[in-house]
């Protein structure tokens, strides 16, 4: 972005000593390691577990997987100091700003409405403010400007940008011109200290064995541009959401589902239950594992596991019927399907961590 010299006003977030030093020396200013001011505490949430305090980052998924709704669903949460999901408690309230390019600002109210109704919240007093421009474009300097003159005035502590690929006009693939499109963002959320999230499809076809964010559509640096970022995908056994932090732990998968109260008031939230690991009986984890591994040649365990949304010593007791059965076998990459007309010979001895293994032979010469 484009903004006056901001010398000055970053020299007020320094101590006295440390902003006189900087202003009388050639070249970048610095600042001794013992002199930053430590921040109040080490970790500072948005929304608790779900969503850091001045984060940047996206919501990646499929098509049709309530991105959008799950947006709208943190948008109205931070703005109304209510928990989101139901459960998930706001630590920074304050006003919202977003831009949907998809959708018109009637459909936008609708679904606010209903989130609102559900919260019990006046929509006149709702501090969740929708940019009415007919385009907004992040790669076009005057238009990221206008966005920080916006976001300057109003102070949101949240900006939700859905979808991405609507708002520039780059390629995607082109790291160069990804890392400069997300450059203004960075600078956008340090300037105003103020959590940026976008909303981004996945690829259709995503290797075994990659995180989440691997699968955003596009070149590596959106993933790992992100610092806090939600990650949807749809089981058999109903919507999933996976959440991945730069400098916090990750919480284990939680199931989702869209709540209808009425023809309008339509919400998101955690499931009763944990998800698919809790929801589909013991009995129908192995027909999952082998429905899996024919969509992929190769997938590792925890790819797997991510895929499934099951705990991990349960895979492990699944994997090691179906490979004591014969069929699947473990590679160097990972867990496939044993070739057709191959059966394991048991052999005496033991092997790596002391389990019973074999050779295989292939019937038929």
């Amino acid at each position: 972005m484009n903004h006056p010299d901001t010398s000055q006003e970053d020299a007020r977030c320094l101590p006295a000593g440390a902003a006189q030093a900087g202003a009388t020396q050639a070249g970048l200013p610095v600042i001794q390691v013992g002199q930053i001011p430590l921040e109040p505490e080490p970790r500072r949430w948005l929304v608790e577990g779900l969503w850091g305090a001045s984060a940047v980052g996206f919501i990646g998924g499929p098509p049709k997987c309530c991105k959008s709704y799950l947006g709208l669903e943190l948008a109205v949460a931070v703005a109304s100091a209510t928990p989101a999901l139901g459960s998930h408690a706001v630590r920074e309230p304050g006003p919202a700003l977003i831009y949907l390019a998809e959708d018109a600002l009637s459909a936008v109210r609708q679904r606010v409405a209903g989130l609102a109704q559900h919260r019990s919240v006046d929509l006149s007093q709702l501090p969740l403010h929708v940019i009415t421009a007919p385009r907004l474009r992040l790669d076009h300097a005057a238009d990221r400007q206008r966005l920080f003159e916006t976001a300057r005035r109003l102070r949101p502590r949240l900006v939700l940008l859905d979808p991405l690929v609507r708002l520039h006009g780059i390629d995607e693939n082109h790291a160069t011109e990804v890392a400069q499109l997300l450059s203004g963002l960075r600078e956008l959320q340090r300037r105003l200290d103020v959590a940026v999230m976008l909303v981004h499809h996945t690829r259709k076809f995503v290797p075994a064995g990659t995180q989440a964010g691997q699968g955003l559509r596009g070149s590596t640096d959106l993933h790992a541009f992100g610092d806090s970022n939600l990650y949807l995908r749809r089981t058999r056994a109903g919507l999933v959401l996976s959440v991945e932090h730069r400098a916090a732990g990750e919480p284990d998968p939680m199931g989702l589902q869209l709540v209808t109260t009425d023809e309008h008031a339509i919400h998101l939230e955690v499931t009763k239950q944990p998800p698919p690991q809790d929801q589909r009986r013991h009995n129908d984890l192995p027909a999952a594992i082998l429905e899996a591994l024919a969509q992929r040649p190769t997938m590792t365990r925890q790819a797997l596991r991510e895929q499934l949304a099951v705990k991990n010593e349960t895979l492990g007791q699944i994997l090691e019927q179906l490979e004591n059965l014969g069929q699947i076998q473990r590679g160097q990459e990972g867990w496939r399907l044993r070739p057709t007309g191959t059966v394991p010979v048991p052999l005496i001895g033991t092997k790596g961590n002391g389990t019973r293994r074999g050779h295989e032979t292939r019937l038929g010469g």
